[in-house]
């Protein structure tokens, strides 16, 4: 297959999650064009069997550039193959307050865009403390005691589960339709 990973990252987890993804299915055998999305990214959609988006919400909000391109492309996203990754904290977060404000996000970001992916997965991102101002760090540190999280500043905490994102890579490698194969 032919398949695009477009992702928006503001802090680099994002990033690293989409090369991860492009690593495994690249050694599937499959084709992958890896892009970062900005606002004046050119890229003929109709060319991939398959489109991954990936983004990292803070706020509440995902990255404009990766809105704007799912907003422009939805039409033809909704009749593809096309996975949506929404990368947050809150993913690494079990209780109700977590799993029902990111199925808001991401209804939210469906609406706003009229994109409604095939398969949605959420991804835990992590804490770059190494990379906050003062205020973030504070604020961060304060995120992670609330939700059980090392508050060590002196150094990142990552919270994605790769193996969770291998699966994840093994489903979109597949044949089968994603609407078939949802976690």
């Amino acid at each position: 297959m032919n398949i695009l990973i477009l992702f928006g990252s503001t802090e680099g987890q994002t990033r690293k999650i989409a090369m991860f993804v492009r690593d495994r299915l690249e050694g599937a055998g499959h084709k992958v064009r890896l892009l970062e999305a900005s606002v004046d990214i050119d890229v003929d959609v109709a060319m991939f069997d398959r489109v991954i988006i990936a983004a990292s919400l803070h706020a509440g909000d995902y990255q404009p550039a990766v809105v704007a391109f799912a907003t422009a492309h939805h039409a033809l996203l909704n009749r593809m193959d096309a996975a949506f990754l929404s990368v947050s904290l809150s993913a690494a977060g079990k209780d109700k307050e977590d799993v029902d404000g990111l199925a808001s996000c991401v209804t939210r970001f469906a609406a706003d865009t009229g994109w409604h992916p095939a398969r949605i997965e959420h991804v835990a991102g992590a804490f770059r403390f190494t990379r906050y101002d003062l205020m973030k760090r504070w604020a961060l540190r304060y995120i992670a005691w609330k939700k059980g999280q090392s508050t060590d500043t002196s150094r990142d905490h990552e919270l994605t589960d790769w193996d969770a994102l291998a699966q994840f890579a093994v489903a979109i490698a597949s044949s089968a339709p994603l609407t078939q194969v949802r976690a």
